[in-house]
């Protein structure tokens, strides 16, 4: 219970505070005068102005609150480093058996840089929710128990309250690590050109200077190898080898007695930009296909398109002069000579050998295949006949050979079971049923499969599509010209957009269209593994997570040709994921989290915050019994020491109750103003 005194002007201030003035007058002037009843008077006209000021006795009762002080352990993944975990629980659970004997103290428990969404550790913002619900006056401080990277650090006077934090570092002075820094980082390159990567390789714990074995790889391939200087900024040039993202990784050999290999690799992401993309069609006449081929390619705006129709055969010579004639001369030369290994792609579009083309150039083509280029063959029924591009040094590379016969039936066009697996055709639109929901061909030119795989089939099983690979180039073979019905939209059309997309982008060698891949993802906290083959089976996958740990995970099959699986992401960084031929990776979050950039413990970073405030900032290892000592204190300039620190306690209440009685009010103030009068008239009536 608290006793007090409230007053209540019967006046205003400035009136009272008048009367107050000439009652203080006249008392100085009867005092001085040293009248008989100057005493009595003097108490009698304070009595009066009291009477004015109207007080009261209070009473309230009060009910006291626990002061709260919060203990914040860092989980983050830097203190799974050496034993800073197990000093984190084992000094927890000191300091909380210490506290909670305190009497009248709560003690909050909170678990901060646990946050994987996040980048980097942030303690004060798990304080700040701990303590949301408590008022600044019953704070009495927070302790940190941390390795002292924090990346959320807030100036003094932005805490929120006036209280002790402290930081209690786990780890051990003179730790030693190798690190590397990016110092310049480029978005996007040309796919075919070099990118330079600026790097430098940090030593923590030695001088720098040392001489390092530095590692590049790209998509998990090691593409260079180097000898740099600790200490130094470094320059690495990396081809850019695909359109997409181009994951490019540069590893530091170890240092003896670090912390940890994690840091020791910083990668980056090169979106690759294809430059236009070079295609050269030859129609060997017009015909109701050859707009389908066109309008394909000159709708991608990628694509730059070089197309000739024959029009004017050797065999069709009538004697007209050449300068009468406006065609332009078919530089066949310059195409499949000087220029041929210019084009991405060549596309012979119902072509028959007429003697347009030397068989020369033909060896040409084959070379240009076998050294990386690729070739798609759309046959019509000059692929069945004495003039076929089959008779021809191209016989070397062709997957099928013509029987010289042509099926002339409505089919529907089939999915092979290759063809169900493989990526140019599988899942293809509207394959889903029996039969497929396209339009029918009317030709098929019958051919035997040499070489290669069939993805799709016609009447009797008979090969419709035909891939395969020769050296590092690839070729195509349609074995009928009567796609552009689907184009058209015959009986509903078909899916040739896909399909000749697909296929085209196969022969270019896009990534996506690989027969074998593994393919790694990040979505909804999830990491999911993809593993793309035509076998009937899928090996196990080992998958490294960005701290380092491993695990095997067996895929399922999800579709033909796709065998999948997920696992939980709980670390930000660089996933990885092999089957011991293929590497697939995939970054959750920031590339290279702040956690594994700096992983010494120091004590730096929190100095700040207790620089002129008496907080503390002690070091686990140098603390006899592992933890501070624990002093409550109500009032104090510091609140740390050598070996001890100190929590704030408070004096927070909450009122239950509150009584109040007039002074002056009533019968009371009546009877105190008749005896101030009484005793005056008494001592004047001696």
């Amino acid at each position: 219970m608290n006793l007090g005194i409230a007053f209540e002007p019967l006046i205003s201030l400035p009136l009272l505070a008048g009367a107050a003035v000439v009652a203080a007058l006249v008392a100085a002037l009867l005092l001085f005068s040293r009248s008989r009843g100057a005493i009595t008077r003097t108490i009698a006209l304070a009595l009066g102005v009291i009477a004015l000021a109207n007080p009261s006795l209070t009473r309230e009762d009060r009910d006291p609150l626990t002061s709260v002080v919060a203990v914040v352990l860092d989980r983050s993944a830097s203190q799974r480093f050496g034993d800073r975990m197990d000093a984190t629980n084992k000094a927890a659970e000191i300091l909380k058996e210490r506290l909670s004997a305190i009497p009248n103290l709560e003690v909050r428990i909170v678990d901060g840089g646990t946050d994987g969404e996040g980048d980097g550790t942030r303690l004060f913002s798990a304080l700040s929710a701990t303590l949301a619900d408590v008022p600044p006056e019953r704070v009495a401080g927070a302790i940190m128990i941390t390795d002292g990277r924090v990346h959320d650090v807030p100036l003094p006077q932005h805490l929120g309250f006036e209280a002790p934090v402290h930081a209690l570092i786990t780890g051990r002075d003179n730790e030693r690590d190798r690190r590397i820094v990016l110092t310049s980082t480029p978005r996007f390159g040309i796919v075919g050109q070099r990118q330079t990567i600026g790097f430098r390789v940090v030593d923590e714990g030695i001088p720098n200077g040392a001489r390092v074995n530095v590692t590049v790889r790209r998509d998990g391939s090691v593409v260079a190898n180097t000898v740099v200087t600790a200490g130094r900024e470094e320059r690495a040039q990396v081809e850019i080898a695909h359109a997409g993202a181009n994951i490019i990784e540069i590893e530091a050999s170890p240092l003896e007695g670090e912390l940890t290999l994690l840091n020791n690799r910083a990668a980056v992401t090169v979106d690759g930009v294809r430059e236009k993309l070079r295609v050269l069609l030859v129609s060997g006449e017009p015909h109701s296909g050859e707009r389908t081929w066109r309008n394909l390619l000159k709708s991608d705006a990628n694509v730059d398109l070089v197309h000739f129709t024959i029009l004017r055969p050797p065999e069709k010579q009538d004697g007209t002069p050449i300068h009468e004639l406006s065609l332009i001369a078919f530089p066949t030369r310059e195409l499949f000579q000087q220029k041929i290994k210019e084009f991405h792609l060549i596309i012979f579009d119902r072509y028959a050998q007429q003697g347009v083309l030397p068989l020369i150039y033909f060896d040409n083509i084959v070379e240009y295949v076998r050294g990386g280029g690729a070739i798609l063959i759309a046959a019509g029924p000059d692929y069945a006949g004495r003039n076929s591009v089959w008779r021809t040094p191209l016989e070397a590379i062709l997957p099928a050979t013509p029987t010289g016969n042509i099926t002339e039936v409505a089919y529907h066009a089939g999915l092979t079971d290759e063809g169900k697996r493989h990526p140019v055709t599988r899942a293809l639109p509207g394959s889903g049923s029996t039969p497929p929901q396209w339009s029918r061909f009317f030709r098929l030119i019958d051919a035997q499969t040499s070489s290669g795989t069939a993805l799709m089939n016609g009447p009797n099983n008979q090969p419709l599509l035909v891939l395969s690979r020769h050296g590092e180039g690839r070729v195509a073979l349609l074995l009928s010209d009567h796609i552009w019905l689907w184009a058209r939209g015959y009986e509903g059309g078909g899916p040739h957009l896909d399909l000749l997309r697909r296929l085209s982008h196969w022969l270019m060698k896009e990534p996506e269209l690989e027969e074998e891949r593994l393919v790694m993802s990040a979505r909804s906290g999830e990491i999911v593994v993809e593993r793309r083959t035509m076998n009937e089976t899928a090996e196990p996958v080992t998958v490294t997570q960005p701290s380092g740990g491993t695990q095997i995970l067996n895929l399922t099959r999800a579709e033909p040709g796709i065998f999948r699986s997920t696992i939980k992401a709980e670390e930000l960084g660089l996933w990885r994921a092999t089957d011991g031929k293929l590497t697939a990776l995939v970054n959750l979050g920031p590339l290279n989290p702040r956690e594994y950039l700096e992983v010494t413990s120091t004590r730096d970073v929190m100095l700040p915050l207790a620089t002129g405030t008496g907080r503390g900032v002690l070091r686990l290892a140098d603390l006899s019994g592992g933890v501070p000592r624990i002093a409550q204190i109500r009032s104090a300039e510091r609140f740390a020491g050598p070996d001890w620190i100190g929590i704030k306690m408070r004096d927070a209440s909450v009122v239950r109750g509150l009584g109040l009685f007039p002074l002056f009010a009533g019968l009371s103030g009546l009877l105190i103003l008749l005896a101030g009068i009484a005793a005056a008239w008494a001592r004047e009536g001696r």
